[in-house]
């Protein structure tokens, strides 16, 4: 039995520099790196900052978009009305459309565009009433990420929703929260701790990878990831925090060819002798011939 290659999420979030062409510009060329789906961020900056932490400055001038932190995130923010002509383009495209909330009013906003699903990042999955909100009012997918969590927080996310009857609406993923991380840090084998403590209750379990290059992406299919996760960007000298920790199109080709190539050789054989090896053995095995 082959083995079914991971669904491969390419991550553009802000990295269109709040640019609706660009962002289609992005959606097109994913579709042709061969992912499944795209997938962005929504966020209402009033509501997720504080007034201090609105207007205070980027603490990264060089990759602010505007005078105030707030500012910046208000430029790189797309209105409801753009994500649902994102939507669009990547229905006309052929390739899913998926967004991250951070926060109440985003939740309400994408949860009326009925995404493929809906992601509640490493940063959202203890805002009870985001977590109510999916769990109760939206029937399609939800997937969590579990970057800077405790075993604690990760338990009670997912026994909100086994709770009501939805766990296998739930795709939860091994996550490390940094831009970029390093290898050492990447800890893939959290994929096989939450395969083995929460695999039969949930829908899936997934990676969500903010390292560099493209290795440890098909180490985590290998170890179970059903979802693979990568942010994703057309230039990685572009301004903005997330560009260097994010794939440029041909390394997000290269997973999608990768993980595909190692999902049809995962399997045993299904005969003891498969047919490339038969004339092989007829010019290579010693079977009791006389010694020269």
């Amino acid at each position: 039995m082959v083995r079914q290659p991971a669904v491969i999420i390419a991550e553009i979030g802000c990295n269109h520099k709040g640019d609706i062409e660009i962002a289609k510009e992005m959606i097109e060329t994913v579709k042709l790196c061969g992912a499944d789906h795209v997938k962005f961020q929504k966020r209402n900056p009033k509501e997720l900052l504080t007034s201090e932490e609105y207007n205070a400055p980027h603490p990264v001038p060089y990759n602010a978009y505007g005078e105030t932190y707030g500012a910046h995130r208000e430029f790189l923010e797309f209105s409801l009305d753009q994500h649902r002509r994102l939507k669009e383009h990547c229905q006309q495209v052929g390739i899913g459309y998926a967004c991250s909330v951070w926060d109440l009013t985003s939740a309400r906003e994408i949860v009326s565009l009925q995404p493929d699903y809906i992601k509640v990042p490493s940063a959202t999955n203890t805002h009870d009433a985001v977590m109510e909100l999916l769990c109760n009012e939206y029937g399609g997918k939800v997937h969590v990420a579990f970057g800077m969590t405790t075993r604690a927080e990760e338990e009670r996310s997912i026994k909100r929703f086994l709770d009501r009857g939805r766990g296998r609406d739930l795709v939860i993923y091994a996550c490390t929260s940094g831009y970029p991380v390093a290898f050492d840090d990447v800890c893939l084998l959290e994929i096989e701790r939450l395969k083995a403590t929460y695999g039969d209750c949930v829908g899936g379990v997934g990676f969500s990878g903010h390292h560099l290059g493209i290795a440890v992406d098909v180490a985590a299919f290998v170890l179970g990831a059903a979802y693979i996760e990568r942010h994703f960007t057309l230039d990685r000298t572009w301004k903005g925090t997330d560009h260097a920790a994010s794939l440029e199109p041909d390394g997000l080709r290269r997973i999608v060819r990768d993980v595909k190539a190692v999902a049809r050789a995962l399997r045993e054989k299904e005969t003891e002798l498969l047919e490339v090896e038969k004339a092989q053995r007829e010019k290579l095995k010693w079977l009791g011939r006389d010694d020269p």
